[in-house]
């Protein structure tokens, strides 16, 4: 049995639902108005289904972003990831110098502080130099006589050179008188052996001859003497010239001890581990502090010698420090150690025994920093670093 339901306006709606009500009541059968579906489920199955397309693509954009990313970091590890080498048993390194006097005495200044910036040349402390002062002076004087010494040697010899001189001269006289003793004699005789002369005159002519060759012996001796003397005078000027040498050694040595009573910083650096008082008494030697040059600073990176196949100096080093996250410091390979470590160890492993474990070495290698970053002197002696060596170049020629 077939209902017909009509759809009518608002005006005849009401009317003609009642009468086909009514027709159904007649017949039996109670009519039950069709379900209608709530507004509220019928907005969330739509609210639904435009919830899903959002999602799935924000499910496909990511999916494509993270195959994009992966893409990415594998195209730059293949290109230059796998060329760099890396480690992080690497610190920063400096050759730091220790202060220390080279002389013994109390501390009157102590002209620097802890972390203060110093300049080579600059003074860092000064000694009580009183005793030093006192002891350049005496060193002085000692200096004074010993050239004092000098001069009056080298005038004895002078006046020796003159003795000479006269002493020779003498001699010269004594042998003219020989000889005019000789020809005096000779006529003498002529004269006495013919009788025109006495014998007596003879005889004191003859004498004469005897008398000058006298003179001749004695004043030879005297010049011989005299000559002697001489060497005897250069020999004393010899050992006052080695007393005045020893004299200006330890004019020297004093003026020395004097300039190291202020103690002085041999390079540019930073002053740290300062011990140092005023009044405290300092030994030679007695390290006072360290200086500590940052913009010498350098990288000891301890790398596996599986490592090492293409590194070698000059070859491009990125640098991390773990003070400074995030931030990239730049240097290049300095050089190799011409060794592992463990040959410089105090107490080497010994091989040969029966126990043998294969363990794979480390070499030091030295990295050198760019003068940006020394010029920073962010990077201090001791800091924890992870240095990465760029192989590319030559990795590529070998292959």
């Amino acid at each position: 049995m077939a209902n017909n339901l009509h759809i009518v306006t608002s005006e005849g709606a009401s009317s003609e639902a009642q009468g086909s009500v009514e027709a159904k009541a007649k017949e039996g059968i109670t009519a039950e108005p069709r379900p209608e579906a709530p507004q509220g489920q019928a907005g969330g199955n739509a609210a639904a289904k435009r919830s899903k397309t959002p999602r799935r693509l924000i499910y496909g954009v990511g999916a494509i972003a993270i195959i994009a990313a992966a893409g990415y970091y594998g195209h730059d590890y293949w290109q230059n990831g796998r060329f760099e080498v890396s480690t992080d048993d690497a610190y920063v390194q400096a050759d730091n110098s220790s202060i220390a006097p080279k002389i013994s005495g109390y501390l009157a200044e102590v002209l620097v502080k802890d972390n203060e910036t110093v300049k080579a040349g600059q003074p860092l402390a000064r000694i009580d130099d009183r005793d030093f002062r006192a002891a350049l002076d005496q060193a002085k004087a000692d200096v004074a006589a010993a050239q004092a010494t000098i001069q009056a040697e080298q005038a004895s010899l002078d006046i020796q050179q003159s003795t000479i001189a006269a002493a020779r001269a003498t001699l010269d006289v004594d042998r003219a008188n020989e000889t005019f003793a000789e020809q005096n004699n000779k006529r003498y005789a002529s004269l006495a052996s013919n009788g025109y002369a006495a014998v007596q005159t003879a005889q004191q002519a003859a004498s004469q001859i005897a008398a000058a060759q006298a003179s001749i012996v004695r004043d030879t001796a005297t010049l011989e003497g005299a000559v002697k003397q001489v060497a005897l005078l250069k020999a004393q000027i010899a050992q006052a010239t080695a007393a005045l040498q020893k004299s200006q050694a330890v004019q020297h040595q004093a003026e020395l001890n004097l300039s190291y009573a202020t103690i002085m910083a041999p390079v540019d650096g930073t002053v740290g581990n300062r011990t140092l008082r005023i009044g405290q008494y300092v030994q030679v030697g007695t390290q006072l502090m360290s200086l500590v040059p940052t913009d010498q600073a350098y990288v000891v990176a301890n790398y596996k010698e599986t490592q090492l196949t293409n590194v070698h100096a000059g070859q491009p080093v990125d640098i991390e420090v773990d003070m400074f996250p995030g931030k990239i410091f730049h240097g290049h390979v300095d050089s190799l150690a011409p060794a592992s470590g463990q040959e410089f160890a105090l107490l080497p492993p010994d091989n040969a025994t029966g126990n043998f474990t294969k363990v794979v070495q480390r070499i030091p290698v030295r990295i050198a920093l760019d003068p940006q970053t020394m010029n920073d002197g962010e990077l201090r002696p001791g800091m924890s670093v992870e240095p990465s060596i760029n192989t590319k170049a030559d990795a590529a020629q070998r292959n």
